[in-house]
């Protein structure tokens, strides 16, 4: 199958950042990215524009990162606390998962997408657990959760 190329006009996970020429299949590219705003066709008139789009875009990527570094601290000074079932042996019924510390982080006024929560598997024991949160590729935030027992 054919791959369409396109520009990305905002970082898109595990394909490029903004500014960047991509190949990609045509479904990805009409159902997904083109849609929702994320990426343009790259004909030749919009190459010819990507110039002007990068310098553009590299204006409002300093603007975030400035927003970035205020989220970022904000989360690292924060100390996450949630109490679960757990048995003798320290190990949770339930589980900890990304869902239950965005909603913790949401708490706190930090309102984050789930998924940009790391957590390789959901949390199954109790203590302290480090959480690494990727706020963009060269931002990211730690942040510690303490998991008690419940009464």
């Amino acid at each position: 199958m054919a791959q369409v190329q396109l520009i990305l006009r905002e970082d898109v996970v595990n394909l490029g950042e903004a500014g960047d020429l991509v190949n990609v299949n045509p479904g990805y590219a009409r159902n997904y990215l083109v849609p929702r705003g994320m990426a343009t066709l790259a004909t030749a008139a919009n190459i010819n524009q990507l110039e002007h789009h990068k310098r553009v875009i590299d204006e409002k990527l300093a603007k975030q990162r400035n927003d970035l570094e205020s989220v970022r601290d904000r989360i690292q000074a924060l100390s996450l606390e949630v109490s679960a079932q757990a048995g003798e042996e320290g190990k949770l019924f339930g589980s900890i998962t990304t869902q239950k510390i965005a909603e913790l982080l949401a708490d706190r006024g930090v309102e984050l997408d789930r998924r940009k929560i790391a957590l390789a598997e959901p949390i199954k024991e109790l203590g302290e657990h480090e959480i690494t949160i990727k706020l963009r590729r060269e931002f990211t935030a730690t942040v510690k959760l303490t998991v008690s027992a419940a009464e």
